[in-house]
């Protein structure tokens, strides 16, 4: 058409009618671009999936166990973030991949008529929560009948009855927007060994996950256009049991799109394992996950185009938490009132001393690095109810505290907050026993002549489960100086007789404990025991009354008769660490003022990772930045060759700076101490009152000079090693009268030497 017109048109006109047609051309192309995009957009849909899990019972932003407010993860403040997610986009499913329903004092609602978990997780409108190990704990009565107020759909595809029907749904399929997405959910098939020697599972089986998700995604094919596991997992297996974590599930499953993993406490943001997209939130309420699904149709059909994951964080970058939901909180405030309560009831009255020491130094948690009252608590609670020889348990709190006067029942949850841990007695032999403790003695690094600080195995140190167990019944030391396997010495029972490798004994410890020791890379792998008896058998104590926590409240009430006076037994001690070095009082101070640091994982999240060595050479880069910390300059240092040296003259330094001097250089007269041993030996000065020709050498780094002969009097200066004074007189405490620069002072004896 075109071609004609310009065949026919004027030769004046060609020109004209070729731009006009530019122009419209022009015009015309945007227009119908937009269009398309338009039309493009209008066919993409986004389907958001959030996914929370191990939320252990914090319903409220609150600390049951502790008694106060905790704003770093709860069910109200990720409702928050639902609603926000919401408000960007409507087609938003609401999951939870298990172990909602222990902990933080949720217990204490499996008798009453509701659950605040279940309560939350209506009004914050949940559409399907899978079961976890801990939704077991209980026993099936307790999980049906908090289950059962749920009015989402409640799943668990690997649990079955023995007559072979599930015992609840493997998925449920939930509509977005016309896009209909299957969720599959398992749990971990380690519940059997986590509810073994219990009647919890009595009446189901439990198989493999891996393989009831090929028959789930089996039965959701045709039905839906997208598959999303909902997995009670962590990303690898555990104890190194095939078929446990997710990513055999997705290795096996390639049909899914994407797994919201849990179990496992980790943070996850995104991860792809064989296409399949992986994410988990963390625990306790801290992070929920993000799943975005975009969708084109083609046809009459729905098309995955793109699939993101992320995590969405409770505190923010600058430390500020997310705002509680007001609401939920309203409805939520009778129940927490109730757990306030009860936390708060008084079970017997501490007298004599403190159960824990304060730390001696920050960073470094007493609790961890020696033997305190209150982990003798715990082994005398154990001992008493399980007649066991021997018993092993850990203080799973670094800022455990329980100090003279009322314990209350959040004390003692406080101080051990494994909410389910029990003891079961095993018969083992002393071999046994030595290969277990020099596993949990495998918690500590070894220690390097110079070493002044005990220090913690990282990877042990940021495991899931705190792994640094205690032994009550025997006596024993750690010699960390000593390599790994062979650090436990001198290993008695209370009775002062040595444990032999041929003995038979009873050991009370935690079930879920043993079975990581026997399996796969555990300390007693590939052994069995012959179990006698556990605190949680219906013929003992029970699921309820059994465990340590209700156990130590039995134990203060009747039979301490509400009165606990602690006895210090000296039962162990750590080894192969110079305590005694001059230098070590120098970093107790430098850490403690916040100058020198414990070191720590690089995210900062766990401490005391490496020991604080003093003989190895200090660093240009070390000495800069501490010595900018102190205020100091750095030319001070330029002679130091060791750390130990450097950090002794960096502390005298600043405190001289500062004018302050600690009270150890210049002591008492009652109780002289140095900070710092001579260099050489003291020439002892004889009381005097005509000594004008002696003079005396400084023998510490920095003494002070005093107006007077006390240890409390105005400090006139400080003069640094070496320094010689003039001898005005001496009296018989000790005290040197000298002069200096033409000013006169007093000096304590023990820091000079007199010249010849």
């Amino acid at each position: 058409m075109i071609n004609n017109m310009l065949k026919f048109a004027p030769k004046g006109y060609i020109g004209l009618l070729l731009t006009l047609m530019l122009c419209a051309s022009a015009l015309v192309t945007p227009l119908s671009s937009n269009k398309v995009q338009a039309a493009e957009a209008e066919a993409e849909t986004k389907i958001t999936l959030l996914g929370t899990s191990d939320i252990h019972g914090r319903f409220m932003p609150w600390d049951y166990a502790l008694d106060g407010p905790n704003k770093t993860g709860s069910l109200t403040q990720l409702y928050t973030i639902v609603k926000k997610v919401r408000e960007q986009n409507p087609n938003t499913i609401l999951l939870d991949a298990g172990d909602m329903i222990q902990d933080n004092s949720a217990e204490l609602f499996n008798n009453q008529p509701r659950s605040p978990m279940m309560v939350a997780m209506n009004e914050m409108k949940y559409d399907a929560w899978v079961m976890g190990n801990h939704e077991f704990n209980f026993g099936l009565d307790v999980l049906e009948k908090i289950s059962s107020q749920f009015k989402g759909q409640p799943l668990v595809g690997n649990v079955f009855k023995e007559n072979g029907d599930r015992y609840m749904p493997a998925y449920t399929i939930i509509e977005k927007a016309g896009v209909k997405v299957g969720i599959i959910g398992m749990n971990t098939p380690m519940i059997t060994e986590f509810e073994k020697g219990t009647d919890h599972l009595d009446g189901i089986i439990v198989k493999d996950p891996v393989e009831e998700t090929k028959k789930a995604v089996a039965e959701l094919k045709g039905k839906v256009d997208v598959i999303v596991g909902l997995m009670h997992m962590g990303l690898d297996n555990e104890n190194g049991k095939a078929g446990t974590g997710v990513t055999d599930i997705a290795n096996a499953n390639p049909e899914l799109t994407a797994i919201f993993a849990g179990h496992m406490h980790t943070l996850v943001e995104s991860k792809t394992v064989n296409g399949v997209l992986i994410s988990e939130p963390n625990k306790y309420g801290s992070h929920i996950s993000r799943i975005d699904l975009t969708f084109t149709k083609q046809g009459d059909k729905v098309v995955l185009k793109d699939k993101q994951a992320t995590a969405l964080a409770v505190k923010a970058p600058d430390g500020s938490f997310e705002e509680s939901d007001s609401g939920l909180e309203g409805i939520l405030q009778p129940f927490h009132e109730f757990a306030r309560a009860d936390a708060n009831t008084v079970v017997a009255e501490l007298k004599g001393t403190n159960l824990v020491p304060p730390n001696e130094m920050k960073g470094i948690p007493a609790v961890q690095i020696q033997e305190t009252p209150l982990s003798d608590f715990f082994s005398e609670v154990m001992l008493h109810y399980s007649k066991a020889d021997v018993v092993a348990h850990q203080i799973d709190n670094d800022k455990a505290k329980l100090d003279i006067g009322p314990i209350k029942k959040k004390d003692i949850a406080y101080n051990y907050q494994f909410a389910l841990g029990e003891v079961t007695v095993y018969q083992v032999t002393g071999k046994d026993l030595k290969d277990y403790m020099e596993w949990a003695v495998g918690y500590f690094n070894s220690t390097r002549p110079g070493d002044v600080t005990i220090s913690f195995d990282a990877k042990r140190r940021a495991s899931k489960y705190s792994t640094n167990d205690f032994f009550g019944g025997v006596t024993y030391e750690v010699d960390l100086s000593e390599p790994y396997g062979s650090r436990i010495k001198n290993l008695k029972y209370a009775s002062g007789v040595s444990v032999k490798a041929d003995d038979t004994l009873k050991l009370g410890m935690n079930a879920y404990r043993m079975e990581a020791l026997k399996a796969k890379g555990g300390a007693l792998e590939g052994r069995t025991f012959k179990q006698l008896w556990s605190s949680k058998d219906a013929t003992a104590y029970g699921e309820d009354k059994g465990t340590i926590r209700n156990l130590s409240i039995a134990y203060l009430k009747e039979v301490k008769k509400g009165v606990y006076e602690p006895t210090i037994h000296h039962n162990w001690k750590v080894t192969g660490i110079d305590t005694t070095a001059p230098a070590r009082a120098d970093v107790v101070e430098l850490i403690n003022d916040g100058i020198l640091s414990v070191p720590t994982t690089e995210d900062g999240k766990y401490s005391n990772i490496a020991s604080i060595n003093i003989l190895d050479s200090v660093t240009q880069d070390e000495i800069a930045d501490l010595a900018t910390k102190a205020e100091v300059s750095q030319a001070l240092f330029t002679d130091v060759k060791t750390k130990g040296e450097f950090y002794q003259k960096l502390n005298q330094a600043r405190k001289t700076s500062a004018g302050v001097v600690e009270e150890q250089e210049q002591p008492k007269p009652s109780e002289p101490a140095a900070v710092e041993k001579p260099t050489k030996p003291v020439t002892p000065i004889k009381e005097s009152t005509n000594t004008m020709e002696k003079q005396a050498k400084v023998t510490a780094y920095f003494l002070n000079v005093r107006a007077k002969a006390s240890s409390t009097a105005k400090i006139y200066t400080a003069v640094p090693q070496n320094t010689v004074l003039k001898v005005l007189s001496v009296d018989k405490h000790g005290w040197v009268k000298v002069n200096f620069n033409g000013q006169e002072g007093y000096v304590y004896e023990k820091y000079i030497t007199m010249l010849p």
